[in-house]
């Protein structure tokens, strides 16, 4: 399940400290407090008050981020949808299904983006005509069928 994703509000001010602790955590997400406290030059406790306050404040997350490849999942695609009636109501359907890891509304061609992981391309076509194309509100699809992942980076957070 994904984190819930806020509406436009007042972004977060981070101090450099504050920075260079997420990027430590981007590097290595199991570095102890103490190895980023002597990184940034905080105390571990410091480490860890800062970290919990970054994490309740939603401004990050620490997770485990797997290659879809080395557990089965041998087809990613990303789905255009264009849609009709509330695009949030379907990003919601959209969003339950076990086979979509994200999903984004858009202005443009596409009404909806959504991102899929499955075992092969079976599992893609079923995906499609037995799920995605049923769901009430959608009138057409695209599926952009990846090759190959070139790059995929999480750091932009402390630019």
């Amino acid at each position: 399940m994904s984190a819930p994703v806020r509406s436009l509000t007042k972004p977060v001010a981070l101090d450099d400290v504050s920075k260079k602790i997420i990027e430590q955590l981007q590097v290595d997400g199991r570095r102890s407090y103490a190895e980023i406290g002597k990184a940034v030059g905080l105390s571990e406790a410091a480490v860890r008050q800062r970290v919990q306050k970054l994490t309740d404040a939603g401004v990050m997350q620490v997770v485990a981020v797997t290659d879809p490849m080395q557990l089965g999942f041998y087809r990613q695609a990303m789905i255009g949808i264009r849609a009709s009636g509330d695009t949030r109501v379907l990003a919601d359907s959209l969003a339950a299904l076990d086979a979509v890891d994200y999903v984004v509304l858009t202005a443009g061609t596409f009404d909806i983006l959504a991102e899929v992981v499955c075992e092969d391309d079976d599992e893609l076509i079923a995906l499609l005509n037995s799920e995605i194309r049923n769901l009430d509100g959608v009138l057409s699809t695209e599926t952009f069928v990846y090759l190959k992942l070139h790059k995929q980076l999480y750091n932009w957070g402390t630019r």
